[in-house]
C-alpha cells in the first residue's frame, strides 16, 4: 500500500514539472507589445529578446538613418534616449553582417562627480568602472560568452579615450560614448582616427558633462560639424526618452 502512494506521488510530481516547463514555454514566447512596457501598467513585466532593434521615436528613426547613410554621426542628447544603445546595436548588426572586420568602443575614464581613488588589478580591471555602460550594452545584444569569445579574437574592443592617440581605424564601426567628457582637443583627436571603409558614432549629452565648466568640447564641435555636408549630426529632444516617463519629467525642470 505504502509503495503504491509513492508511485502516485512520484507521478503526480511529473505532471506538475511537465506543466510547469509547458507554462514556462508558454511565456517566454511572449512578444513586447507595440509601444513597449509602461510602468503604469498591472502586472510584470514580460518580454523576449528582441534580434531586431526598433526605433521607438521620430528621433531615434533619425538617428538610425543616419548611420546607415553616414560615415560619421553625432548623437547628442539628454539621458536615456537610446543613443549608445542604438549606436551599439548598429555596430552588432554591421559586424554580423559582414560590413566591418570589428567594433572599437571607446569612452572617456571620468568620475561622475566624485573620485574612486586607486583601483588594484591589471588594466582591464582598473577600467573596468568606467566602461560597464558598453559591457550592459554588448551583453543586451550578445550573449556573454559570445562576447567574451569576440573580445578574445580581437572583433570587439574596448579602450579608453586616453589609448586612441596615433591610431587609424579601418575596416571598423567606432563608437564615441559619453563625449561630453571630453575635452576639444580630445574629440578632434578621436575624430580624426576614422579610416577606410569605417563608421564612426559619437555620442553624449552637453548638458551632463562631468568636467569643469566650458572644458567640455562637444558642443563647440557639434555646432562646426553641422556645416560639413558629409556629416550627420542628431539632436535628441525630450520626446525620444525611452527610460521611465519621469525621467523626461525631471530633466525638464532640473
Amino acid at each position: 500500500m505504502a509503495k503504491r502512494s509513492v508511485k502516485r506521488r512520484h507521478a503526480q510530481s511529473g505532471a506538475d514539472v511537465q506543466e510547469f516547463h509547458r507554462e514556462d514555454r508558454r511565456q517566454r514566447n511572449l512578444q513586447v507589445l507595440e509601444g513597449g512596457w509602461h510602468p503604469a501598467n498591472d502586472g510584470p513585466r514580460e518580454s523576449s529578446f528582441v534580434k531586431t532593434v526598433r526605433p521607438k521615436s521620430e528621433g531615434q528613426s533619425q538617428l538610425m538613418e543616419a548611420i546607415d547613410s553616414h560615415a560619421l554621426v553625432l548623437a547628442l542628447g539628454p539621458a536615456g534616449t537610446g543613443k549608445t544603445y542604438l549606436a551599439i546595436a548598429k555596430a552588432v548588426e554591421a559586424l554580423e553582417a559582414g560590413k566591418v572586420g570589428r567594433i572599437v568602443l571607446s569612452r572617456p575614464a571620468v568620475e561622475a562627480g566624485e573620485s574612486l581613488g586607486f583601483l588594484p588589478g591589471a588594466m582591464e580591471d582598473k577600467l573596468a568602472p568606467y566602461l560597464r555602460p558598453l559591457y550592459d550594452a554588448l551583453t543586451d545584444r550578445l550573449s556573454a560568452k559570445r562576447l567574451k569569445a569576440l573580445i578574445a579574437e580581437g572583433l570587439i574592443e574596448i579602450a579608453p579615450v586616453g589609448f586612441m592617440r596615433g591610431r587609424t581605424l579601418n575596416n571598423a564601426f567606432v563608437v564615441i560614448d559619453e563625449a561630453q567628457n571630453c575635452t576639444y582637443g580630445q574629440i578632434k583627436m578621436l575624430l580624426t582616427r576614422l579610416g577606410w571603409h569605417s563608421t564612426m558614432v559619437v555620442t553624449g549629452d552637453p548638458a551632463q558633462t562631468d568636467l569643469l565648466p566650458d572644458l567640455s568640447g562637444l558642443g563647440v564641435v557639434a555646432e562646426k560639424l553641422e556645416r560639413v555636408s558629409n556629416i550627420a549630426v542628431v539632436r535628441l529632444g525630450e520626446q525620444d526618452i525611452v527610460r521611465h516617463p519621469l525621467v523626461a519629467s525631471m530633466l525638464g525642470v532640473l
